[in-house]
């Protein structure tokens, strides 16, 4: 007979952290975690094996760092041969087991889970208490006050007084440090023609598999043969250390140029000046605590320019804390948002990278390989390409909580469904980001290996984006009147001649009717 616990404390995979408000209290001697690996987190949506490799390895480095700690540890693998494959059966058999006075947890990152637990324990006639989750600098309650009375929400406005209630980046009068909030002007640069070698560009460092991952990896490749994407270059932060070392790597040798290239791209490079550290931060590794101070000492200290600090500061402090919030507060019915009526499927060569289209094919097989490409492939390439061909928002939303080793349910699908398809209608973002194959253009050179102009809209050398733009802009042009920041994109509608649009759109209907790939001589040969 095990002896009975009094806490039983859970720790989910996107909760790996020894001071979560979880262990408050903890008693070695009578409390124990539990944590399980199960099929279902896996398989709810096809998750790539970067992702899946990712959890699990993390997982069991924060089991053993916990049995190291002196805590007793319940841990499911994978592979037990009895398994209930999911999260609330193997809780339920625990509890039967170990018959604890209380469930502990700290607040799940994702409706679904924490539905799951609150109903495992139900079944189980145990008292679940659910702790306010530390890690992030607001609570959802806190947040749902700054959203009171709001017709409509801006990020900017809760950016800026998280800066002051957190006295980040400010100055001695308690103002912005250097008279502004916000650099976004001189952070949206593109690279010359050197690209970013020519700025210097270093390899990042890269966490090389130890003996708990090289298993993982095995086992994923095993397990999970037929799911998408790649672990040969497996290189991401498991522990706390690793993802500190992955800190200090980003601060000395590209926070300095990651502001004005944030939103480049360019060709075969996957990780340019960003940071990587998005991942780390959301299975609770790192604490942004940690991040946005290591941000700011290198501002004061003269080693990286004031609008690279802020810029990369306004992700962690602005967007992410907004991005949370956004999704407590408006789920579950936030996930069956569709306000433009998307029906279309997700292409095919989204789960492939097999495409004609350059821009495509970089973000997604680059996607496929690493489980990672910034936001700018992600809002404006993948993203921007499923908005345009008027993809089913649940099935954009499923993809990227599927491919990206950073993806937690609650900053991915309002990023998803809000910012990247507008299918909230603008409650998230002020306007559609839709665009066409000019700003791919702009801010990359991946136009320069494609056989399609980005400057045409009809013609098989056509850009599918500039096309899809345009029939974009006259599928919603009368919901889209009503938007003050869409006037100029429908002052260039109107100068279209009737035979201009009728092209257009016949243009458009026939790569929807391929699955959202472009006939004719740009195609690939044999694709």
């Amino acid at each position: 007979m095990r002896q009975r616990v009094r806490h039983l404390v859970v720790v989910l995979g996107d909760q790996l952290d020894s001071a979560s408000p979880a262990f408050d209290g903890f008693d070695p001697e009578r409390d124990a975690v539990w944590m399980a690996e199960v099929d279902e987190e896996s398989k709810h949506v096809w998750s790539s094996k970067p992702r899946i490799a990712l959890f699990l390895s993390a997982m069991r480095h924060f089991r053993d760092a916990q049995r190291r700690l002196g805590r007793r540890v319940f841990y499911r693998e994978l592979d037990a041969a009895d398994s209930t494959g999911s999260l609330s059966g193997e809780l339920i058999r625990e509890v039967a087991s170990l018959r604890p006075e209380r469930i502990v947890m700290t607040e799940a990152g994702e409706w679904r889970i924490q539905e799951a637990m609150d109903a495992a324990a139900r079944r189980a006639g145990v008292p679940l208490e659910v702790r306010v989750d530390r890690h992030f600098f607001e609570t959802r309650e806190s947040f749902a006050r700054h959203a009171r009375g709001r017709k409509q929400l801006r990020m900017e406005f809760f950016y800026r007084e998280l800066r002051r209630k957190h006295r980040v980046l400010l100055d001695a009068e308690g103002g912005p440090e250097g008279g502004q909030w916000n650099f976004d002007p001189e952070n949206r640069g593109a690279f010359s023609k050197d690209g970013p070698r020519g700025e210097g560009l270093p390899t990042p460092r890269l966490t090389p598999p130890d003996s708990i991952t090289r298993e993982v990896l095995s086992l994923v490749e095993r397990r999970f043969a037929g799911h998408p994407g790649s672990l040969e270059s497996f290189g991401w932060p498991v522990t706390p250390e690793d993802a500190r070392e992955a800190l200090h790597d980003f601060v000395e040798h590209r926070l300095a140029r990651f502001g004005r290239y944030q939103d480049a791209m360019w060709m075969d490079e996957p990780w340019l000046f960003h940071s990587r550290l998005s991942a780390a931060m959301n299975l609770k590794l790192m604490d942004p605590r940690e991040v946005i101070g290591a941000a700011e000492r290198a501002y004061r200290e003269g080693r990286v320019p004031l609008a690279c600090a802020e810029g990369f500061i306004r992700q962690i402090l602005g967007w992410r804390e907004y991005i949370r919030g956004v999704y407590w507060l408006r789920m579950p019915h936030y996930a069956e948002t569709n306000a433009l009526g998307a029906t279309s499927a997700l292409p095919a060569f989204y789960w492939t990278g097999d495409c004609a289209m350059n821009c495509l094919r970089q973000s997604i097989r680059q996607t496929l390989d690493h489980g990672y490409a910034h936001h700018i492939q992600r809002l404006m390439v993948t993203g921007l390409y499923a908005l345009l061909l008027g993809v089913e928002p649940r099935q954009v939303h499923a993809w990227y909580l599927a491919v990206y080793v950073d993806a937690v349910e609650w900053v991915e699908l309002p990023n998803t469904l809000g910012m990247s398809q507008y299918a909230d209608g603008g409650y998230l973002a002020s306007k559609p980001y839709a665009a066409s194959g000019s700003y791919i253009q702009r801010m990359s050179n991946y136009c320069e290996g494609c056989r399609f102009r980005p400057g045409k809209s009809v013609g098989e050398d056509a850009c599918p984006f500039t096309t899809l733009y345009w029939d974009f802009l006259l599928r919603h042009e009368a919901r889209l009147r009503t938007n003050p920041r869409m006037a100029l994109p429908l002052k260039n509608l109107s100068r279209l001649s009737l035979a201009d649009r009728s092209a257009i759109r016949a243009r458009a209907v026939e790569i929807g009717a391929n699955g959202g790939v472009p006939r004719g001589k740009g195609l690939l040969p044999g694709f």
